[in-house]
């Protein structure tokens, strides 16, 4: 299977059958330069503006966002990891041992396939 595009926002634009200055209007930004940027990742949306595109594609922003939302995830596993094994070489008292088995079970949903197909 190959990897999800970072941005799928253009997809539903398209799909839409909507204007980049449409989608603009839509969404509340200034014009159709920042819903390109967006499109095209040189830049993030904010988070009023991600959930913007939700409402207006009707697709979550994981959805929008496949790729970058893969590398995100990926990166707070590898993180989450990092921290348990830092944590159990730190000695185990009851609330460590409760962050451990957080943070194992962050990790173990994640390998599990938590991610879309």
């Amino acid at each position: 299977m190959s990897a999800p595009l970072e941005s799928y926002l253009r997809t539903y634009r398209k799909r839409s059958c909507l204007s980049q200055e449409e989608v603009a209007f839509l969404i509340g930004t200034a014009n159709g330069v920042n819903v390109a940027r967006h499109e095209q990742l040189d830049r993030q949306p904010d988070l009023p503006t991600a959930f913007a595109y939700e409402i207006l594609f009707r697709a979550p922003v994981r959805e929008l966002f496949a790729g970058l939302y893969q590398k995100v995830e990926a990166e707070t596993i590898a993180r989450a990891r990092s921290l348990a094994d830092g944590l159990c070489a730190s000695g185990a008292n009851p609330l460590t041992l409760r962050k451990i088995l957080a943070l194992q079970s962050l990790s173990a949903s994640a390998t599990a396939g938590s991610l879309p197909s």
